[in-house]
C-alpha cells in the first residue's frame, strides 16, 4: 500500500517500524504482564517526533491527516497494541486541539507537541452513555473568565499519564442532550481526581482510568472553538481520527497473528515424515483465507483514510467499516492463527495469547461493531444515522 505514500510519509512509517522492532516491542510483554504504561515507548515516539504526526506544519508539526495515522498506528501496533492505543488517542487529541486552535492553544500545547514534550489524549466517554460516546453529561458552566467543570469520565486512555485531556461537556447553559462543547484541561488543574487503574484482559497498558471532575476551574481560554460545537468537532475531527487510529490499531495486530502463524509453519517439521507444516494442503488453504481478510481490511483502511484526507462524501461509512471490519478481522486473525500454530501457542501468556486478549476489545470500545454496523445500513439507506 505504500505506492500512495507521499516521500514523507513514507519515510515516518519507516520511522515507526524501526521503533516498533527496537524499542516498542522488546517491552511489550513487559507493559501486558504488569498493566503498566507503555512509558518508555512512548517516550521513544515523542523523542522521534513522531508524536508530531497530527500537529499542522505551521505549528512546527508533520502536518499529516488520516492516512498516516492508520499507517503509523498498524506499524506500531504489530508491536504493542497497548501502545498503539496510547498514541492514536494522541494523535486523535491533537487533531482536535490543532482543528481551531487559537494563537494561545498553539503556543501552549500544539509547540510543545511538536518538540515532542507534550502528550495529550481524549476523554469523551461517560458511565450510562454505553457506545453513544457523543452525548455528555459532564456539565459547564461561566463564572467570570472560568469555566467550572462537573462530571465523571470512564476508559481514559493515559489517564493520570498524559500532560493534558480533551474533554467533552453540555453547552454552558444547555440543557439539550448531544449539545457539547470540548475544552483542554492540563493535568495538575484543581479538584481533577483519578480513580483505580485499569486492569483489563486485555489492552492492559493503555491506563484507562475514570477521570473525576469536581467543579474544576480552568480558564476560558481553555474552551476549544466555539461552544456546543459538537456536530463539527464529531463528524469532522473526533469520529474521522478515531476510527482510523482503531482501525489501524487492530490491524496491526492481525498483520502480526498472521506473521506467527507464517513463522511457525514454515519453521515446524513433523518429525516422522520430514514434512513441513507449510506443505500440508488444508492449512496452505487456511492461511490463503487468512491472508485476504487481512489484505482486504488494509485495503479498507488507507481507502477510507484516502478519502477522509480529500474531503470525499464517501469517506464517513467507509471510516465506519474501516474499524468495524478491522475489530473483526483482528479477532478472526488472532482465533485462527492460535489454531494453526496449535499446542505451541497455547502457553500462558504467550505473545499470540496476549495478540488475542487485545484484539477482543475491538468490538466493544465506542462505537461497538454492532453500532457501527448499524450506521453503515442507515447511511447506506439515507436514514439520519441518529
Amino acid at each position: 500500500m505504500n505506492e500512495f505514500f507521499s516521500s514523507e510519509l513514507r519515510r515516518l512509517v519507516e520511522q515507526a517500524e524501526s521503533l516498533a522492532v527496537d524499542v516498542i516491542a522488546p517491552s511489550a510483554e513487559k507493559v501486558d504482564r504488569d498493566a503498566s504504561w507503555p512509558r518508555q515507548s512512548l517516550a521513544a515516539l515523542s523523542e522521534s517526533r513522531l508524536t508530531a504526526l497530527t500537529v499542522p506544519r505551521a505549528a512546527g508539526g508533520h502536518g499529516q491527516g488520516l492516512l498516516a495515522v492508520a499507517a503509523i498506528t498498524e506499524a506500531i501496533g504489530k508491536a504493542c497494541s497497548s501502545t498503539s492505543m496510547c498514541f492514536g488517542m494522541h494523535c486523535v487529541a491533537t487533531a482536535v486541539l490543532a482543528a481551531k486552535a487559537t494563537k494561545r492553544q498553539e503556543q501552549a500545547y500544539l509547540a510543545p507537541i511538536a518538540q515532542g514534550k507534550h502528550f495529550t489524549t481524549l476523554a469523551l466517554s461517560e458511565a450510562g452513555t454505553g457506545a453513544s460516546f457523543f452525548l455528555s453529561r459532564t456539565s459547564l458552566e461561566r463564572q467570570g473568565e472560568n469555566y467550572v467543570i462537573d462530571g465523571h469520565k470512564q476508559f481514559v486512555t493515559s489517564g493520570g499519564y498524559a500532560d493534558s485531556y480533551v474533554i467533552s461537556t453540555q453547552a454552558s447553559g444547555s440543557r439539550e442532550q448531544g449539545e457539547f462543547s470540548c475544552l483542554v484541561i492540563d493535568r495538575d488543574a484543581p479538584n481533577l481526581h483519578w480513580g483505580h487503574p485499569w486492569h483489563g484482559l486485555g489492552m492492559r497498558g493503555n491506563a484507562s482510568r475514570t477521570l473525576h471532575l469536581e467543579s474544576t476551574v480552568v480558564p476560558a481560554d481553555r474552551l476549544l472553538g466555539d461552544e456546543g460545537d459538537q456536530v463539527w468537532y464529531v463528524f469532522e475531527i473526533v469520529a474521522p481520527y478515531f476510527l482510523t487510529a482503531m482501525a489501524g490499531t487492530y490491524l496491526g495486530i492481525a498483520q502480526a497473528a498472521l506473521d506467527l502463524a507464517l513463522q511457525h509453519m514454515k519453521g515446524r517439521r513433523h518429525v516422522h515424515s520430514g514434512q513441513s507444516l507449510a506443505d500440508i494442503e488444508l492449512l496452505q488453504h487456511r492461511v490463503g483465507q487468512l491472508w485476504m481478510s487481512v489484505e482486504k481490511c488494509r485495503l479498507l483502511l488507507y481507502h477510507a483514510a484516502r478519502l477522509g484526507d480529500l474531503g470525499d462524501p464517501q469517506a464517513m461509512i467507509a471510516l465506519l467499516a474501516s474499524k468495524a471490519e478491522a475489530a473483526t478481522t483482528a479477532v478472526t486473525a488472532t482465533n485462527e492463527a492460535m489454531t494453526l500454530c496449535g499446542g505451541a501457542a497455547y502457553g500462558e501468556n504467550g505473545m499470540l495469547a496476549r495478540l488475542l486478549r487485545d484484539a477482543r476489545a475491538g468490538h466493544v470500545m465506542a462505537p461497538t461493531t454492532d453500532m457501527l454496523t448499524l450506521w453503515i445500513g442507515r447511511s447506506a439507506l439515507g436514514v439520519p444515522l441518529f
